[in-house]
């Protein structure tokens, strides 16, 4: 009798903590477990605006995948998903390859939603993926470059659009990291001009007012000029065109306003809503009981109203308990609902600010900084435990990730 198998779809957070989990709760020989990326390497969402502004070693923020697990537990397989059959059960994979599964986690992340605004899907650089970070840096650099020759100074503006978390900590890492890179590139930093939109009132809308407060401070500490309860209308490569007639010249705009299902979804067979895979309270696909979805790409609704936000404290949590239902469901067992507790957010201003809240208790400034390293080095203790926390800030490589084309 041949042994189930369990394929994972993406390594991200959700699927490779729940392979890491697997990995522990399955018994020797009870199942094969197959984890499918399309890459080699397993990044760290939450750090990838290092990467954009080049203030992290690439293998700080992206890892072997390879490293992470334990190859007689789990085989890693290199590959593009496109589509799924479920009829078969089956999941193919660019080049024509299928692998067949018994028990399926889709855990694919997101695509960025560019909300239909004219020449950002062209134009705009993405904050989505490890890649698409370093397209930033690369981008930047090149600026810099085309700058010495042509003084053009729309070469020299940086547009962030998105004032949400993930806007912010862009913004304060390209205040630190220009100085440098303008230094190393011989262009005066006084040159540079850093620009924020956001389309509501205020930066990180959804906190607090003193919250809010602290974080305009900080960013206008750092010169970055600030447009907000601003929307974008559209983007070229010369230029972003803002509400009320405003044109900032410029050749890059970096995105960060908002993220959807992965389109890979919807190429499965599968019941799709908002774009997402709707899941039951066991994390189960709706209407499967051998697929199972977490993460960006899947829709779990905390109410009637309410879905639960594409974060990776909400995959990280949804792994612990997909992975024990995922065993329970191939042992016969009784399935655990899934509960999401909220502990806390934080976003980091560059390397000495950070803006938060935990429970009540709102943080700020360093002490914020230091919680979200914390937070980090937490991650890295449950993927790899004190070892890797160690290698990634003391012993990391400075050799750069090699990425093909087709990457």
């Amino acid at each position: 009798m041949s042994k189930p198998k369990i394929v994972i779809l993406g390594a991200g957070y959700g699927g490779i903590i729940t392979s890491k989990k697997l990995e522990k709760l399955l018994k020797s020989g009870e199942a094969d477990v197959e984890l499918i990326n399309k890459h080699e390497y397993h990044y760290i969402t939450t750090q990838l605006h290092k990467t954009g502004a080049g203030t992290a070693a690439d293998r700080q923020i992206a890892m072997e995948i390879p490293e992470l697990i334990n190859p007689l537990k789990t085989n890693f397989k290199k590959g593009n998903v496109t589509g799924v059959d479920v009829s078969k059960q089956t999941v193919h994979l660019e080049g024509g390859e299928t692998v067949e599964y018994d028990y399926l986690l889709i855990a694919l992340g997101f695509d960025i939603e560019t909300f239909g605004i004219p020449g950002i899907k062209e134009h705009a650089f993405a904050i989505r993926s490890f890649r698409s970070t370093k397209a930033i840096y690369n981008q930047i650099i090149r600026q810099l470059s085309l700058y010495k020759d042509d003084k053009d100074p729309s070469r020299l503006t940086f547009v962030v659009a998105g004032g949400g978390f993930t806007g912010i900590e862009m913004l304060g890492e390209l205040a630190e990291g220009l100085p440098k890179l303008c230094k190393k590139y011989e262009v005066p930093y006084e040159d540079v001009k850093i620009v924020a939109v956001e389309a509501a009132a205020s930066v990180i809308p959804f906190f607090p007012k003193e919250s809010i407060q602290y974080t305009t401070e900080v960013l206008e500490k750092f010169n970055i000029q600030m447009y907000t309860a601003t929307k974008i209308l559209e983007c070229t490569p010369e230029k972003v065109v803002l509400e009320d007639n405003i044109e900032i010249p410029t050749r890059t705009l970096i995105w960060s306003c908002g993220v959807k299902g992965n389109e890979i979804v919807q190429n499965c067979g599968l019941p799709i809503v908002k774009g997402k895979l709707p899941v039951d309270s066991f994390l189960r696909v709706n209407g499967r009981k051998n697929i199972f979805s977490i993460g960006d790409c899947s829709l779990f609704m905390k109410d009637d109203k309410n879905a639960l936000p594409p974060t990776a404290q909400v995959a990280l949590q949804e792994a612990d308990v997909c992975a024990k239902n995922i065993v329970a469901a191939l042992r016969g067992g009784s399935l655990k609902a899934f509960e999401y507790h909220h502990k806390g957010s934080v976003a980091s201003i560059g390397t000495f600010a950070a803006v938060g809240k935990v429970g009540n208790f709102r943080l700020s400034g360093l002490f914020g900084a230091f919680m979200k390293q914390v937070i980090e080095a937490r991650y890295l203790l449950n993927l790899g435990g004190p070892s890797l926390i160690i290698k990634q800030h003391f012993g990391v490589s400075k050799e750069p990730v090699k990425m093909t084309a087709n990457q």
